[in-house]
């Protein structure tokens, strides 16, 4: 059985870049933690960090022990406060992934608040819209955006909210280039559209009525709040999930193209470990953000 101690000191020497950096952070001597380093990969049987008078790394077997290793301190940690009755105060590390467009429309306007109303909690927020296993890569909070169901993961999941996708264009552009009575009337016009193999929109009516439509595809990009600003800047329409662009045609800087008609829609779910997901500040993050998505 591996000492718990030694993973611990193991997980504060990775997470600090080396043995003095991890001595001065925590008041322990560098010599101790490289000692119970040595025990802890005998104890393996393997080597787990490469180390010399100019370098530190893990090696590729310790990267991977890593990620075990502070699973495991972390559910000691908490047992460790449960124990001592210290969890009613939330506190600690909450790691939080979601995708970009998510990030920089609600994420990024509603965490900062919190870390300022709980100075006990820090916000790890990370954007991606890569695929990221919240298990495996660490993280204790996902939210995604998604088109099907989630498959089964084993994780909580939390619907937030399913919001469509709208067509949108600056004044001046549909003062110019409108009126658009029906959805054929924006086949071949002007569009700032996601890279796709055929660009095109399938709309559909508030009584259930669907076409599709091929506008010209002008200008592409991959990520939301750029699309947004060539709509606003004249380029051409755009489709933008609803949320993205209230306060847009709120404020007169879009407006809706075709309003009985949606371009489509879209869910976004909270994702949390079952047990990571107990744990008070990582419900208190949780809860921020289910009520950001349904205000």
């Amino acid at each position: 059985m591996l000492d718990l101690n030694d993973l611990r000191f193991f997980v504060q020497v990775v997470d600090k870049g080396g043995f003095a950096a991890a001595g001065r952070a925590y008041g322990a001597p560098k010599s101790t933690l490289s000692k119970r380093i040595a025990v802890l990969e005998r104890a393996v049987g393997v080597r787990l960090i490469q180390r010399s008078s100019r370098s530190f790394g893990l090696t590729e077997i310790g990267r991977e022990f890593y990620r075990h290793a502070t699973a495991m301190v972390f559910e000691a940690e908490a047992a460790e406060a449960l124990a001592a009755g210290r969890l009613a105060e939330p506190s600690g590390l909450v790691r939080v992934t979601a995708g970009l467009p998510l990030v920089q429309g609600v994420l990024a306007r509603v965490l900062p608040g919190l870390a300022l109303d709980y100075p006990k909690i820090q916000i790890d927020l990370h954007a991606s819209d890569r695929f990221i296993d919240i298990l495996q890569d660490g993280f204790d909070i996902a939210v995604r955006s998604h088109f099907t169901e989630l498959t089964d993961s084993g994780l909580i999941q939390r619907r937030l909210r399913r919001e469509e996708f709208w067509i949108v264009a600056s004044p001046d552009f549909a003062a110019k280039n409108g009126p658009w009575l029906t959805p054929h009337d924006l086949t071949s016009a002007a569009a700032v559209m996601f890279p796709a193999a055929e660009p095109s929109w399938t709309l559909r009516s508030s009584t259930g009525q669907i076409v599709k439509v091929l506008p010209a595809a002008r200008y592409f990009s991959n990520e939301t709040t750029s699309l947004m600003e060539a709509a606003k800047q004249g380029v051409g329409l755009a489709c933008i999930p609803s949320q993205f662009c209230f306060e847009e045609i709120a404020g007169g800087t879009l407006c809706r193209v075709l309003p009985t008609w949606q371009a489509g829609t879209v869910t976004i779910t909270l994702l949390t470990a079952s047990r990571r997901g107990q744990l008070p500040a990582v419900r208190l993050v949780s809860d921020l953000i289910a009520k950001a998505f349904q205000d």
